[in-house]
């Protein structure tokens, strides 16, 4: 699976951004998504994931009920829509793909290259 991420950029603290991740290769559809971010100076964290069918999406604590994860299987693609950003959520977000269903860790098979994210105050 090869992953593609798009859509991060500036904007003002309450202010929304919706990243995309552009999946080709195997059969995406059948696949864990999740979005990941890194800050400057931080480890990599897990943000949100969602099951293949799209029925189930687990969120880390910092994210819930501003962001909003979604995926069109037909267009092989997952979303991510972050609405009243914060000055912390500047970070590198990734999104990645998985057979298994895993949450709150890093440990996904497939990875795509980062899109910036920066929040200013």
């Amino acid at each position: 699976v090869q992953l593609q991420a798009s859509g991060g950029g500036m904007v003002q603290a309450g202010g929304s951004l919706r990243l995309s991740c552009a999946a080709s290769g195997r059969t995406f559809s059948r696949y864990t998504a999740g979005w990941f971010r890194q800050a400057p100076g931080k480890e990599r964290e897990f943000v949100v994931a969602i099951t293949w069918s799209g029925s189930s999406r687990y969120y880390a604590d910092s994210v819930k009920g501003r962001f909003t994860i979604s995926r069109d299987n037909a267009k092989n693609t997952v979303y991510l829509q972050m609405n009243n950003l914060k000055p912390e959520d500047t970070a590198v977000y990734y999104c990645a793909a998985n057979e298994r269903w895993v949450v709150g860790t890093d440990d996904y098979a497939y990875w795509g290259q980062g899109t910036q994210v920066t929040v200013s105050s």
